[in-house]
């Protein structure tokens, strides 16, 4: 099996389930942005402690049945939709207690925190914000299409989740965040 299909250089692409549409469409965008997420968390990880590595794989994970969500629009009766692996859902509870552990071990924010400090958590910043892009990316689509509302909240629950690790990576390389003092 090649890698190239020839059937993109014209600018389409084809949906799973069947469909094609622009490059530039509010789905693609939404699917590739989550895509650019999962890369920039396997960057991160060379940069994280096992705990938190161990984590942003399974997320990692997760991230893959979000961008086939994404891709797969809804069918109708001519085209029945393929069989997805479930959306994880229960993960936003995880992300949760995993913010809730890490609170714990970090003192409490009373400022703005300036992105910065050691490796990992500069690498967890850039991922923040990476995954606040795809946040908008498929709150756009969600304007326009139907988007299962379990994608929009795990979204947001990741983009702060990485916030907190970011902070924990500081506090266990003994690094101070970078209060902003404007």
């Amino acid at each position: 099996m090649k890698i190239y299909t020839r059937t993109g250089d014209t600018g389409m692409t084809g949906l799973f389930g069947g469909g094609r549409v622009s490059k530039a469409h509010l789905r693609v965008e939404a699917y590739g942005s989550v895509d650019e997420l999962n890369a920039v968390l396997g960057q991160a990880r060379l940069h994280l402690d096992r705990e938190i590595g161990d984590r942003v794989r399974i997320l990692q994970a997760d991230l893959f049945v979000v961008g086939a969500h994404l891709a797969t629009p809804e069918t109708d009766e001519r085209r029945p939709r393929p069989s997805l692996p479930p959306l994880p859902g229960d993960r936003i509870e995880a992300m949760e207690a995993w913010m809730d552990a890490a609170d714990e071990e970090l003192p409490a924010l009373e400022h703005f925190v300036l992105p910065g400090g050691g490796a990992a958590a500069c690498a967890l910043h850039v991922a923040r914000t990476v995954c606040r892009r795809a946040e908008r990316r498929v709150t756009g689509l969600a304007n326009e299409e139907a988007v299962d509302p379990v994608l929009l909240r795990y979204l947001n629950r990741l983009g702060d989740l990485l916030f907190v690790w970011a902070r924990l990576a500081n506090r266990r390389e003994g690094i101070a965040d970078v209060e902003w003092s404007g």
